[in-house]
This record gives C-alpha cells, sequence and structure tokens, in this order.
C-alpha cells in the first residue's frame, strides 16, 4: 500500500508533510509516503505533536526519534519536526475539542514554517465511518454527517487524506508486512471519550451483526458530502435572488419552497456570523419571519432584525473602554479611529456631496441630545434627526456614533451623511465622512 500522489502534491520547494503521533495508522503513512518519495527530489516532514496531556507523552516522541533517525539513516527522505504545547485546556472545555484544535494549529504552524504546503493524514475508512455515526447521534445535518472531507484547503494548508476510502484492515496488513513499530495511545481506552465508546464498546458489535458496515457508513458520508455541496450550489443560486448588501428581501425569500428557505437562510446566516446556526434559531426564524413590524432575534455573533421587509444581520460591538472623544482634526483622506465611540469614521475624497476640507480642520464630536436640524439636500427643509432617519429608513441600531460639527455648524450625522448646508460647491476640493462601527 502506498501514500496517494505524493510526488505530485508535493509543493514546489519539494516538501510534503505528514501528521506523525507515533500511533498506528500514521506510522504506515509516513513510512508508505517516504519509501514512495525515495528518488523523487521530496523530503518528508514528520510532524509530531507533543500535547503534554499523558505521561508517556515523553515517551512516545523518544520513539519518533528513533524511528525517524533509523528510517532516515536506512535511505528514506524523512525529518521529524516537533512541536510542544504549553497551554492546557480551560476549566470545563472538553479535552477532546482542545487538543484537536491545538494540534491543527500546530501542524499548520510546523509545515509553513517548513515550506509545506500540504499535510498528510492517516484517517482511514473507519475513522470516516465512526466520524458519520457520531455526527448522527449529535444530530447532524447533511453537512455533519459528509464526515471528513479527502481534500480540504485552509489557512494556507493543503490537508489530504489519501488513505480515507482505504479500510483499517489494508492499514494492519502493511504494519505487518513491513514490521513497524508503533506506540499505542493509553488514552484510547478511556470510556469517557465518545468516539473510544464508540470503538470500544458498539463498533464490535456493530460489525458482528453488520460485517460491510464500515464500507457501507463510508459510502453514506460520501453521499451526504455531494449532497452537501448541491445544496451549497442552490444555496448560492437562490442568494443571488434574495439577499443583497442590506440584508434578505422577506417577501423573495417566502416564495422559496420551505426546503430552500431553510437552505438559503442557513447559508446567508453562515455567511454573516462566520458559523452555522443552531437548529433551534433556524426553525423559530422560519416560523416569526413571515410576520410584519418591526422583530428583533439575539445571536451570539450580534443581532438580528427584521426591518422593511428585510432580516438585516448587526454583529457585535465591544463596549468602549474609553471615554468618548469630543474632537478630532481631519486633513487628508483616511481612517481615524474613535475607540471611546466603538467606531471609525472613514474620510474619503469625492466629487460631489462632500464638504470643503476647511470644514474638517477642528470637527467636536457630540451625542445626539434632541432638537438637532439636518439638511438632507441643497434647497430641502431642516428637519430634526429623528424624522430625516424615518425618510431615509435608517434602522435604529445604525444612528450611533458622533455628531460631528466644526464651528457650532452640523457637519456630518452617521447614516444620513454630509449636512447639505457645507456641501462644497462644484469643482472644489472636498471630502465625504462615512461611520463604520467597530
Amino acid at each position: 500500500m502506498a501514500a496517494s500522489r505524493t510526488p505530485a502534491t508535493a509543493d514546489p520547494l519539494r516538501r510534503v508533510a505528514v501528521a506523525y503521533s507515533a500511533g498506528r495508522d500514521s506510522t504506515a503513512l509516513l513510512h508508505a509516503t517516504a519509501s514512495a518519495a525515495v528518488g523523487q527530489g521530496v523530503e518528508v516532514l514528520a510532524l509530531h505533536v507533543h500535547h503534554g496531556l499523558s505521561a508517556h507523552a515523553d515517551d512516545w516522541l523518544a520513539h519518533a526519534q528513533r524511528q525517524c533517525a533509523r528510517w532516515a539513516k536506512q535511505g528514506l527522505p524523512v525529518r521529524l519536526c516537533v512541536r510542544r504545547l504549553t497551554q492546557q485546556p480551560l476549566a470545563g472545555e472538553s479535552v477532546e475539542a482542545w487538543a484537536r484544535r491545538e494540534r491543527y494549529r500546530a501542524l499548520r504552524e510546523m509545515a509553513l514554517q517548513e515550506g509545506a504546503s500540504v499535510v498528510l493524514l492517516a484517517h482511514h475508512q473507519r475513522d470516516q465511518a465512526e466520524t458519520l455515526l457520531l455526527q448522527a447521534l449529535r444530530g447532524a445535518g447533511v453537512a455533519g454527517l459528509a464526515g471528513m472531507p479527502q481534500v480540504a484547503e485552509r489557512d494556507g494548508v493543503r490537508w489530504e487524506r489519501p488513505w480515507l476510502q482505504r479500510p483499517r484492515s489494508a492499514i494492519d496488513a502493511y504494519v505487518r508486512q513491513h514490521r513497524l513499530r508503533f506506540v499505542e495511545d493509553d488514552s484510547n481506552e478511556q470510556p469517557r471519550f465518545a468516539r473510544n465508546r464508540l470503538r470500544l464498546q458498539v463498533w464490535p458489535a456493530l460489525t458482528a451483526a453488520f460485517p460491510q458496515a464500515e464500507g457501507s457508513l463510508a459510502d453514506a458520508a460520501t453521499w451526504a458530502a455531494q449532497a452537501t455541496s448541491a445544496l451549497a450550489e442552490l444555496a448560492a443560486i437562490d442568494l443571488a435572488g434574495v439577499a443583497d448588501a442590506r440584508g434578505l428581501q422577506l417577501a423573495a425569500w417566502q416564495r422559496l419552497s420551505v426546503p430552500r428557505q431553510v437552505n438559503v437562510l442557513r447559508a446567508w446566516l453562515q455567511r454573516e456570523g462566520g458559523a452555522l446556526p443552531s437548529s433551534t434559531l433556524l426553525q423559530r426564524l422560519l416560523a416569526e419571519l413571515p410576520g410584519s413590524g418591526e422583530a428583533r432575534w439575539d445571536w451570539p455573533p450580534g443581532s438580528l432584525h427584521r426591518h422593511r421587509g428585510r432580516l438585516v444581520h448587526e454583529p457585535s460591538v465591544a463596549s468602549p473602554t474609553t471615554l468618548p472623544e469630543t474632537s478630532l482634526r481631519i486633513t487628508r483622506p483616511g481612517r481615524y479611529p474613535l475607540p471611546g465611540w466603538g467606531g471609525v469614521l472613514v474620510a474619503s475624497k469625492v466629487n460631489e456631496g462632500g464638504a470643503h476640507p476647511a470644514w474638517m480642520a477642528q470637527l467636536d464630536l457630540s451625542p445626539r441630545s434632541g432638537g438637532e436640524q439636518f439638511m438632507a439636500g441643497i434647497g430641502r427643509p431642516m428637519r430634526s434627526l429623528k424624522k430625516q432617519y424615518q425618510a431615509a429608513d435608517v434602522p435604529a441600531w445604525e444612528r450611533d456614533g458622533p455628531l460631528v460639527y466644526s464651528g457650532g455648524q452640523l457637519v456630518f450625522v452617521p447614516g444620513l451623511g454630509i449636512d447639505a448646508r457645507v456641501q462644497a460647491l462644484p469643482g472644489q476640493p472636498q471630502l465625504g465622512l462615512r461611520w463604520q462601527r467597530g
């Protein structure tokens, strides 16, 4: 058994990395990869992460050092790289989740530091079958049931699982054939970990009743992965018709079938918040969004609002830790951070609708106090900020930030722009202002 496509996937520096724990599977993959690289001008990096969670971690590292030194002496182009983790899981944090996150972070850092853009992982068919079962037991959707991808590009590294379709028995046979030495992780016998309970208590009974379970479940993960890709393509098509920079258009969204409403809503929320929403939030939105009037839903990345027929995402902004600034001098285009106000005032050159730079030389910043009058355009009447906000359909959460004055004259209002009374004449140099939260 050989590592798949090792020479072809090596980066231009002719280095490929293998995540090497010194256990059975990673030992087999490292040996196969190094054997395939002989005479190809490819250096194989064995990336070993010392978690410090086990009393045997130092012994595993010593074994990895001896193994790689022995193979290098035999002519295999392998070199060991080690990263020791100095942090520990936080109180109450899942040890499994912490170890996985920190392992991948360390693997990525070592690979990029050594000039390798490809990292091979030793997951095999049974690992994939176990992942599907665990995800199903956790109530995962189609994306979760897809299990582990064979290839993934993430954070500048290409992660490949060349043996994902190989049965566990083939790896066992490879280890016996080459008489490979490996370490046994004693934590694999601890039933407090969900995957261990599955392996120790469920898997033997499952395969006794269904001998083909490993291959069948892995195939099911493949079908789920294909379905996930198809749903993502459908969501992209629907997003183009129901969403824009201002939010999700609810009338257009409601014209979709319910399954497509759920699919595109999930995609839109993930795009806005960077994470998949909970099924509870999805079901609540599905039931409540068709209503009328203003509404608000808490969402950890911020909050969601139904406003004038749209679903709008308001990102959360950290509370200012300093007092609001009271003055500002703008002399050129650029970004002017105002941490006391929780945002940035952005100045840019414009051809119309801006203020002459002379107005910007000395600015005063103030919160709304009531009674302020704003002129939305040349020759238009002055009206209160409340009425101007309503006329311009500016939602309440976009009305924060400082009012900007110069010599007592109102110059700029967040959400409304430059007051027409200070707008520059055609042909004059002028600056526009924009308030950006966060």
